[in-house]
């Protein structure tokens, strides 16, 4: 055991897990919910949990979902995809220093930057004597875990339990609600709340309910730029 706890890598892994608990119980919830929709659906577990090992983009996975049971558009899924992560190019972007240096491990850290990695790995440095490039991969390499593993446990319970998945698709939409509303507790993104909210009542009222999703998220991105100086000072 002595060894083991003078193992940098182990000792990295014992640093980073604790940052990661918040993460770990919100990714089994969410993960569990996607297999067993992805099993209602007619998928097996292994597709389930290669979907998450492969593609690692919670959000969209559950967009999928609907993707891959209605008449594919191969062009409307690019885009939705394109768009609802668009966020990553500027989770990359921030990171530049934090991951300077890290040779080999760089691509499976960009690979595995989901929102919960980017708020860890961007507000947390690894604690006095631990390994910088062992500590940030460890959070990756436990989060990505984390999905994969809730994704296995759903598709086996959906195997084997007979309930009503109604509505269980709601779930993480209802995660993003409450993110958002802890977000505009903050009076300094409340600007940002209405602009968002302004552009989907605008989106669903031009577009429909069905054909909301893509101008919407245009509208806000366009909002943002062009108003980046004033709403940035």
């Amino acid at each position: 055991m002595e060894q083991r706890s003078k193992n940098p890598a182990f000792k990295a892994l014992t640093a980073a897990f604790p940052h990661t608990i918040p993460v770990l119980t919100g990714f089994l919830v969410l993960g569990i919910a996607y297999g067993m929709l992805m099993q209602k659906k007619g998928y097996e577990v292994y597709w389930s949990v290669l979907m998450s090992a492969v593609a690692f983009c919670g959000s969209m996975q559950f967009v999928a979902i609907t993707l891959l049971t209605t008449v594919f558009n191969p062009l409307q899924a690019f885009l939705l995809s394109l768009m609802v992560n668009a966020r990553h190019l500027f989770y990359g972007l921030s990171m530049l220093d934090k991951y300077k240096g890290f040779g080999k491990i760089k691509a499976f850290l960009i690979y595995t930057l989901c929102d919960e990695t980017f708020s860890i790995a961007s507000s947390v440095d690894p604690p006095e004597g631990v390994d910088r490039k062992g500590f940030y991969l460890s959070i990756s390499l436990l989060d990505y875990g984390y999905w994969v593993f809730g994704t296995f446990l759903g598709g086996i319970a959906g195997t084997y339990l007979t309930i009503n998945t109604k509505g269980l698709d709601f779930v993480l939409t209802a995660l993003f609600v409450v993110l958002f509303l802890e977000q505009m507790k903050k009076p300094e993104n409340r600007i940002f709340g209405i602009i968002g909210i302004a552009a989907t009542v605008l989106g669903l009222v031009v577009f429909g309910a069905n054909q909301l999703v893509l101008p919407s998220m245009a509208l806000v991105l366009i909002l943002l730029l062009a108003g980046r100086k004033i709403l940035c000072r």
